[in-house]
């Protein structure tokens, strides 16, 4: 069974919420400065996807049941359709929603997100797997990947306190729902749906994000009609943290040209 309730926050009032989708290593806090700043405006929902925070874990974690979850939640929330804004994963499961059921999506934001898994054979994707569970197969624990991996991909705009709240998210994570998240990611490839999307899309990317670099996201923008791409000088993986003025300037700007 897909669980529907999920665990939020939500603040602000408005018709269509702005419905914030987090990475593999965050949670609703991941989205603190768009909540912050731009409720004032708006309504804006800040998810934890199933297996984070108080948000049961799914059955099985596939790109399908995490959409069914988001778009669950809508009905929850009582929206018909909701501005999804995702970044990284969440980027990737808001094309999902997107794809699957386009009448529930008011437009997509997408930071630093792509429309595919790097890689382009099972044994990549088996290898980036193995690699990024390797230390937990060692006997690591989350809170110490958090400290290693968080500092390699924010750039250089990157804040001691957006550095300190990442690693925080990042070492709530439970173990399971991480192992679950890395299988999924690499079975995700939305390319041929890109040319579909009729919603208004915005597109944010850091100039330094090796995750998900601009020049991808770029290319990704040409295949989108009519969306449109900023990249934020100095920013990693992490824009919307690392760089949360620029950021909410360009979803004000986006959000209020389109509600």
């Amino acid at each position: 069974m897909i669980t529907r309730v999920l665990d939020h926050d939500a603040r602000g009032s408005g018709e269509i919420p702005i419905v914030c989708l987090h990475g593999i290593g965050g949670n609703t806090a991941s989205f603190a400065p768009q909540l912050a700043d731009l409720s004032d405006a708006f309504r804006v929902v800040a998810l934890n996807l199933p297996g984070y925070g108080q948000s049961p874990m799914l059955s099985v974690t596939t790109f399908a049941a995490l959409a069914d979850a988001v778009v669950g939640m809508l009905d929850d929330l009582g929206a018909d359709r909701a501005h999804l804004c995702g970044q990284s994963i969440g980027g990737m499961i808001a094309l999902e929603v997107a794809a699957r059921d386009p009448d529930r999506v008011a437009s997509l934001g997408l930071i630093a997100t792509t429309s595919a898994f790097g890689g382009r054979d099972d044994s990549f994707k088996e290898a980036f797997v193995a690699a990024r569970l390797a230390p937990l197969d060692q006997g690591r624990t989350l809170p110490e990947l958090a400290e290693a991996f968080v500092p390699e991909i924010v750039g250089r705009v990157a804040t001691d306190s957006a550095i300190a709240s990442a690693i925080a998210s990042m070492s709530a994570v439970p173990e399971a729902t991480y192992r679950a998240i890395i299988a999924c990611l690499v079975t995700f490839d939305r390319r041929a749906s890109l040319a579909d999307l009729a919603m208004p899309t915005c597109l944010i990317a850091g100039s330094a994000d090796q995750n998900a670099p601009a020049k991808t996201m770029a290319r990704m923008a040409e295949k989108i009609p009519g969306a449109e791409y900023h990249e934020i000088e100095g920013a990693g993986h992490l824009v919307n943290l690392e760089a949360p003025d620029a950021t909410n300037r360009i979803l004000r700007t986006f959000y209020g040209r389109i509600t």
